[in-house]
C-alpha cells in the first residue's frame, strides 16, 4: 500500500463506530441513520466505520446487514473513508459473505478475532491469511477479548502484518497495555493501530497510537474528534481538558452496555429512536435520568 493511499483509507484521528437504528418494527431505519451520518461528517470526524459491534451485527441477518452497508454508502456519498465490519467465528462462512457483499465504495474491512470457538494463535493466524489472501481490500484487525473470548497476541498481530501488505492496521480494544505497547515497538511504521476504547483513548495516544474508533462519537463527533487531534498534535494541556470533561459521559454511556446507552443518547437528541433487538434491552430509568443530567451539563454541539 502506497503512503498516498494509505492515509486516505487509514487516517489519523477519530472514526465513528455507527449504530444501526431500527425502527419500531424492528427494521433497519434509513432516515436516522441518515441523520447520525450527516450529524458526524458535520462534526468534523475523519472516518466511518459501518457494522461493527456497535452496530449490533449479532443480530443483524446477512440480508440486514448488506441493506444496511448500503444504507451507509447511500448516506455518506464518499464524503468520508468507509470501514466495514466483515468477521466471524466460521471462516469458510466469511469467506462466502466476501464474495456476496458490494464492497465498492468499501475503503477498508475491520474484521474481528472469531469468538466463542477460541482458536489458538495458529488458529488465528491460519483465519486471517485466509481472509487476506480473499480480498485485495486493506484489512484492519480487531482485537476486543472481552466480547470474543480470544486475544490476538502481539506477536500474531505483528507476524500477520510483516506477511500479507493488505493487513495494515489493527484497532485494539483489549486493554492490555503492555500487549498495546509492544505491538507499538515491533511494528513497521506504516502498519496503523487505534484504539477501540473511548475512556481510555487519551493515555493510549500518547503511547504513538493512530486514532481512535469511537462510540460516544455517534453522540458528540466534534468534541471527541478534538481530543483526539489536540493529542496527536501533542497539545496535551487542551486534550486533558476535553477528556476529562467528557470522562462522566464516557463512563455512564457505557454502564448498561453499548449500543444501548448511546442510542438513548443520540434518541435525546432527535436523531433516531432508541430501538434495540434482543437480546439487548434499554437502559434502565434511573441511567436515563443520569445521562440527560450529563447531556444538559455537557451542553450541545454546534
Amino acid at each position: 500500500m502506497n503512503p498516498s493511499l494509505n492515509e486516505q483509507v487509514l487516517p489519523r484521528g477519530t472514526g465513528i463506530a455507527l449504530v444501526t437504528p431500527f425502527d419500531s418494527k424492528g427494521r433497519p431505519d434509513r432516515k436516522g441513520l441518515r441523520r447520525i451520518i450527516d450529524h458526524v461528517v458535520q462534526g468534523g470526524v475523519e472516518f466511518i466505520v459501518a457494522l461493527g459491534t456497535t452496530a449490533e451485527t449479532p443480530t443483524l441477518s446477512k440480508e440486514d446487514r448488506m441493506e444496511v452497508l448500503e444504507l451507509v454508502k447511500e448516506g455518506l456519498d464518499g464524503r468520508l473513508p468507509l470501514w466495514c465490519g466483515m468477521g466471524g467465528n466460521d471462516t469458510r462462512e466469511l469467506l462466502e459473505q466476501l464474495s456476496a457483499f458490494d464492497l465498492n465504495g468499501v475503503d477498508a474491512l475491520l474484521s474481528v478475532t472469531p469468538y466463542y470457538n477460541r482458536p489458538s494463535q495458529d488458529g488465528l493466524y491460519a483465519h486471517y491469511r485466509e481472509l487476506a489472501l480473499a480480498t485485495n481490500h486493506p484489512i484492519v484487525l480487531y482485537n476486543v477479548p472481552a466480547r470474543t473470548g480470544c486475544s490476538l497476541l502481539a506477536e500474531t498481530t505483528l507476524r500477520l502484518a510483516d506477511n500479507f501488505k493488505n493487513i495494515v492496521a489493527t484497532k485494539e480494544a483489549s486493554g492490555d497495555w503492555m500487549q498495546i505497547m509492544e505491538i507499538m515497538r515491533s511494528k513497521t511504521a506504516d502498519f496503523k493501530v487505534y484504539s477501540g476504547d473511548d475512556a481510555i483513548s487519551l493515555p493510549l495516544l500518547s503511547l504513538g497510537l493512530d486514532g481512535v474508533v469511537s462510540v460516544v462519537g455517534n453522540a458528540w463527533p466534534q468534541t471527541f474528534g478534538q481530543m483526539v487531534r489536540h493529542a496527536l498534535a501533542g497539545e496535551s494541556t487542551e486534550a486533558r481538558a476535553l477528556h476529562y470533561q467528557m470522562l462522566p459521559l464516557m463512563t455512564a454511556v457505557f454502564r448498561e452496555g453499548s449500543p444501548a446507552g448511546i442510542k438513548f443518547i443520540l434518541q435525546s437528541m432527535g436523531l433516531c429512536e432508541d430501538h434495540l433487538r434482543l437480546p439487548l434491552v434499554g437502559i434502565s430509568t434511573r441511567l436515563q435520568t443520569e445521562l440527560i443530567e450529563l447531556r444538559r451539563r455537557f451542553g450541545k454541539e454546534s
